[in-house]
């Protein structure tokens, strides 16, 4: 086995929290530095990973140790930092949305192909297995092209603590940057083709969370295939009831005695200083690397109901592998259950930085992603359909 990546990792928040589990676990991977705001934040990680600590990122990704950088600051961060890792030569990868315009996207691409670096933009859940397997079944021809792409997500996502620009759109904002990039790349890697163009709508309906809550959207792709997407942030409907109550995260879920918590626990939070420190709260630093692990049975983690209708067979991934259905009869491609939650990001940051294989999801595909991101928000505000120009 080759040496692990040497990683560093700039935002010990949320996002750090939800890779954690895998970079601990995966031999492939060594977090030997981070930088973070926060001093308790900082001094738990030199403790739990007898690693370098910074409170400035630039200073991170000039230390010599460090191969390769993820970057899991907030949305209005990624292009900043994502420059300075690449000005460094370090590999990066960075949290999805990849940033808040196109603009700062092609910056980005420019500033690793300069310092000739690969550039990853996850993890995103196109990166599960059960969405690759489904790829993979579509690719072989054995059902037939792509027609039409159904994906359905209803989630607590709005009444999570949240800072204030996470309810700032012009921020970076609302569940079509954060949630919205989730659906678009699978959508558009089960369809195998380029967008065309992009319908939207989209949800406003709580004062206290004056962001976008909800949106549907249908994509037309240049292979004629179209996908629609529907998503709800507000935490009524939860369609992990659709998943057997497998959570989002792999995790097995009590429907019945989860419901109502997010907005429950939001209510106790009188003020936004009070809201903030609930958010530090779920994140690394209060708690160590423990709290975040995933007990008892692990299943793919899945971002709601999809639907992929081929010619022959209607394709449905699920936590546990694909459900297919024939013409005359189903049954379901199973997959062995995962060792390591989210193995799959570290499987493509690998193979790119240690290996020299172009990424599957790579600077491109995240700009062509956040592209249809923001047509959505123009088509709701205008009532037109939004051709797109920078797809792959």
């Amino acid at each position: 086995m080759t040496s692990p990546l040497n990683l560093g990792v700039i935002g010990l928040g949320r996002a750090f929290t939800l890779m954690l589990p895998t970079f601990a676990a995966d031999p492939r991977i060594a977090l030997v530095a981070a930088s973070d705001p926060r001093t308790e934040a900082r001094e738990r990680f030199a403790m739990e990973f007898n690693a370098k600590v910074f409170e400035d990122a630039e200073a991170l990704c000039a230390d010599p140790a460090v191969a390769a950088v993820y970057v899991a600051s907030p949305h209005q961060f990624h292009v900043e930092h994502v420059k300075s890792a690449a000005r460094h030569g370090k590999h990066v990868l960075v949290e999805k949305p990849m940033a808040i315009t196109v603009d700062e996207c092609r910056e980005m691409i420019a500033a690793a192909k300069a310092a000739n670096v690969k550039l990853l933009v996850g993890h995103s859940h196109s990166f599960d297995q059960p969405y690759l397997r489904a790829r993979a079944m579509i690719r072989s021809g054995a059902y037939g092209p792509v027609r039409m792409i159904n994906a359905l997500n209803f989630t607590d996502f709005l009444y999570r603590p949240r800072r204030p620009e996470e309810l700032d759109t012009r921020q970076g904002g609302g569940v079509v940057f954060s949630q919205a990039a989730h659906q678009i790349d699978i959508v558009r890697l089960l369809a195998g083709a380029k967008a065309v163009s992009v319908r939207a709508f989209t949800g406003n309906w709580d004062a206290a969370r004056n962001t976008e809550g909800a949106y549907a959207a249908q994509i037309r792709f240049e292979n004629g295939s179209f996908a629609s997407l529907s998503y709800s942030g507000y935490a009524h409907f939860d369609t992990d009831e659709f998943m057997g109550w497998w959570g989002e995260l792999g995790q097995g879920r009590d429907g019945e005695a989860s419901y109502g918590r997010a907005r429950a626990n939001l209510k106790k939070a009188a003020s936004v200083t009070q809201e903030i420190a609930m958010k530090n709260a779920r994140a690394y630093g209060s708690a160590g690397r423990d709290a975040f692990q995933i007990d008892g049975e692990l299943a793919y983690n899945h971002f709601g109901l999809v639907v992929v209708s081929c010619e022959r067979a209607d394709l449905r991934p699920l936590p546990h592998g694909v459900m297919v259905y024939g013409d005359k009869t189903r049954h379901l491609d199973e997959l062995p259950s995962p060792k390591i939650p989210r193995a799959e990001v570290v499987d493509e940051l690998h193979a790119a930085a240690i290996l020299g294989a172009a990424p599957l999801h790579s600077g491109e595909w995240g700009l062509a992603t956040l592209e249809v991101c923001l047509a959505m928000l123009q088509s709701a505000q205008t009532g037109q359909e939004v051709g797109l120009s920078w797809q792959v």
